[in-house]
């Protein structure tokens, strides 16, 4: 569905990106798998290579502007060109408005809504009109609702959606369709740090929570990043070239918005 596609996946040394990587890579494209831990990228690109698929690893810090154009000059180099983006990197965690402490606030919002734009605006230097262009954001079923605590990455989320739909229609003319996937609870190690911290902040334990988000699922388990993963080929390939501007959800029934 992919195959001979130049495809970059930002955060993708774990995770869903690693898994989304994986599965580009299974359908034939070309896989540059961006993220900052290089151990986490070669082992990444180690997977690809021993079931016979083609990657390269791209060490990229999204939030330093020389960073992403060295490595998308990187990627246009070795393969020519970039026909899918997906970006999938983003940090999380928690940002209560009592704390005096900015920090955090500033690392998400510059990870996950401007790194996006950063890369964005690199990776469409290198893609190709109407060659089946394809930019795919992870956003989140957060980017359709709010939870208390998180306002940063709820806003990023949500972010992300406001910008792939502004995005589509901008890049319509040059036969590039832009979407956004939302998942909901998936099986990760994001995940598990979110349920630590809401689970402290509840006064309750880890456990107690998960089983608590479980029983909100109406499908009653988590999602694995590989149920994602297909969702994400799927939108990168050429059966889904009638499908742009849209906040597709997998999320086991989390959110019907």
């Amino acid at each position: 569905m992919v195959r001979g596609k130049v495809a970059l996946v930002t955060g993708g040394g774990s995770g869903i990106g690693k898994a989304i990587g994986i599965n580009l890579a299974k359908n034939g494209a070309f896989v540059a798998i961006a993220g900052r831990n290089l151990n986490r990228l070669e082992s990444a690109v180690a997977e690809v290579s021993g079931s016979g698929g083609r990657a390269m690893a791209v060490p990229m810090d999204i939030r330093q502007r020389s960073e992403v154009e060295r490595g998308v000059a990187a990627v246009a180099e070795r393969w020519g060109a970039v026909h899918i983006l997906v970006n999938n990197a983003g940090v999380s965690g928690m940002t209560l408005m009592s704390d005096p402490d900015e920090t955090r606030w500033a690392d998400i919002v510059d990870t996950n809504l401007t790194g996006t734009y950063r890369v964005t605006k690199a990776v469409l230097r290198h893609m190709p009109d109407h060659a089946g262009g394809r930019i795919i954001n992870i956003s989140s079923v957060l980017g359709k609702f709010g939870v208390a605590g998180y306002a940063a990455y709820c806003a990023t989320k949500h972010g992300l959606i406001g910008f792939t739909r502004a995005l589509a229609l901008e890049l319509v003319g040059r036969g590039i369709t832009v979407n956004a996937i939302c998942p909901g609870w998936v099986e990760t190690e994001m995940a598990a740090r979110g349920i630590a911290d809401t689970a402290a902040y509840l006064g309750t334990t880890p456990e107690e929570f998960k089983k608590q988000a479980i029983a909100a699922v109406p499908i009653r388990r988590f999602l694995d990043a590989g149920e994602v993963a297909e969702i994400v080929v799927y939108v990168a390939s050429d059966l889904a070239r009638g499908i742009t501007g849209q906040a597709i959800n997998v999320c086991g029934g989390q959110t019907m918005i």
